[in-house]
């Protein structure tokens, strides 16, 4: 196995938590260069294959003064976070086999952005509000009319609200959360940060190893924490509205090794390792063992005064551990992980 790398001179941590344009061209000469002075073989040369796992990287969680950056406790846990993933990406270059990024993917009618839904006013829900499946019956929440116009299916979303909401409640998951707007399709937000996008680039080019990149979340209908699965599949005829991402399902346990890191901890990140191991337990439990977690590269959903889902958080990583997944440090070399990887 190769060891650990130095990290480039042109990274610079500070920067990690502002906008910027990468320098495409100059980091393709770099990442040749680097690659040639260190010896760093193509990725389709690996005898052990790692596929790092980037679960919505991106502006609008990443970067203070966005929609929803996931401060955690601290309050600059998204930065943090980056600063080590971007440090951890150059340092083990060349052992990540392949680099898959999630992104979070909205446009402004979707069913937990505010403009959805009206009370009996008119008025639209403010960021935050959870509308629970009782509100919906007692219509103190209704869909708005404007968005029917502009969605080809279910013919009845009102019909389709008491069906999505009641759904959720069945199952124990989260009420319906009222997001910001955020991740909009074609905004700034969308994008992953650039220095980890830098970071991807770079690897792309060293490696030999097209970063694939998998969007979520488009779907107005549902929501989507999950890269793997939206919430809720079928509308209240049981006709499928969404499906269940097999084929990333399928790539990502073809890997010897799958690092997770990226944000939420509480709710994206979580949400996609759980859909994983739902699928391993079902299939073969030791593969479990394949999932590493960056427990130093993802935060939690914290609003001061508002919600803190820390605690939530950890609950749901001791879970993936005792199912056998590992979590484990960025700075820790990858030989001295736990597991034959």
């Amino acid at each position: 196995m190769m060891q650990t790398l130095p990290i480039p001179p042109f990274f610079d941590p500070n920067r990690v938590g502002e906008i910027w344009p990468v320098p495409y061209q100059q980091r393709a000469t770099d990442a040749k260069a680097w690659a040639a002075t260190h010896g760093i073989a193509p990725a389709s040369d690996d005898s052990r294959r790692l596929c790092l796992l980037l679960i919505d990287v991106q502006n609008t969680f990443c970067l203070p003064g966005f929609e929803l950056f996931v401060g955690g406790r601290s309050g600059q846990g998204a930065v943090d976070d980056n600063r080590r993933l971007g440090e951890f990406i150059y340092r083990n270059l060349g052992q990540i086999t392949t680099i898959t990024a999630t992104l979070d993917t909205h446009q402004t009618m979707q069913v937990f952005h505010p403009y959805f839904w009206v009370d009996a006013e008119g008025n639209n829900p403010p960021p935050m509000t959870l509308i629970h499946y009782d509100d919906v019956v007692q219509g103190k929440w209704r869909v708005n009319p404007a968005v029917a116009a502009n969605l080809s299916s279910p013919r009845d979303l009102q019909e389709y609200a008491l069906h999505y909401t009641k759904t959720l409640n069945d199952r124990g998951k989260y009420p319906l959360t009222i997001w910001p707007y955020h991740s909009m399709l074609g905004g700034i937000g969308h994008a992953l940060v650039p220095a980890i996008e830098e970071a991807c680039f770079f690897h792309t080019i060293a490696r030999q190893s097209q970063t694939r990149f998998e969007l979520k979340g488009s779907n107005p209908l549902t929501e989507n924490y999950s890269v793997l699965s939206p919430e809720v599949m079928e509308d209240a005829q049981g006709q499928a509205i969404a499906h269940k991402n097999t084929p990333l399902i399928q790539t990502l346990l073809e890997f010897d090794a799958v690092v997770v890191a990226g944000q939420a901890k509480s709710h994206c990140v979580a949400w996609t390792v759980a859909d994983l191991l739902s699928d391993i337990q079902a299939t073969d439990p030791a593969l479990a063992q394949k999932v590493y977690l960056l427990d130093d590269c993802a935060s939690p959903v914290v609003v001061p005064d508002v919600v803190d889902f820390t605690d939530q958080a950890e609950e749901t990583y001791q879970r993936f551990a005792a199912a056998g997944m590992h979590r484990v440090q960025s700075t820790t070399a990858i030989a001295d992980w736990p597991g034959n990887i």
